[in-house]
């Protein structure tokens, strides 16, 4: 599968942007989804994933209430919104795809085999 990012940018602390990522290749709907993120100088880090069938998502504790994963099977396509964006958001935004069990999520870089190549948001204060 390939993955292709979009809507990054430049934004004030406090606005808000909707990343989405495209996917073609292969059967969408067999994919568990996951974001990272990485900021200059340091590790990859998850930030939300989801199910192939959008049962289960999971956050990482520094997104959790701000950000909201979500997927559109028939458009091959995930997406993450995120509302109140920090200065420490900065980052390139990657999305991911893994072949998973059908509740499944994934949060460790590691588990994912499929990366886009990513698009930079960046929060200014």
């Amino acid at each position: 599968v390939q993955l292709v990012e979009s809507g990054g940018g430049l934004v004030q602390a406090g606005d808000s942007l909707r990343l989405s990522c495209t996917a073609s290749g292969s059967s969408f709907d067999w994919y568990t989804m996951g974001w990272f993120r990485q900021a200059p100088g340091e590790e990859r880090e998850f930030v939300a994933t989801i199910s192939r069938n959008s049962d289960s998502t999971a956050y990482s504790d520094s997104v959790k209430g701000r950000f909201t994963v979500s997927r559109n099977n028939r458009k091959s396509m995930v997406s993450l919104q995120m509302n109140g964006l920090k200065p420490e958001d900065t980052a390139v935004y990657y999305c991911a795809a893994i072949e998973g069990v059908l509740r499944d999520t994934a949060t460790q870089v590691s588990q994912y085999k499929y990366w886009g190549q990513g698009t930079q948001v960046t929060v200014s204060s």
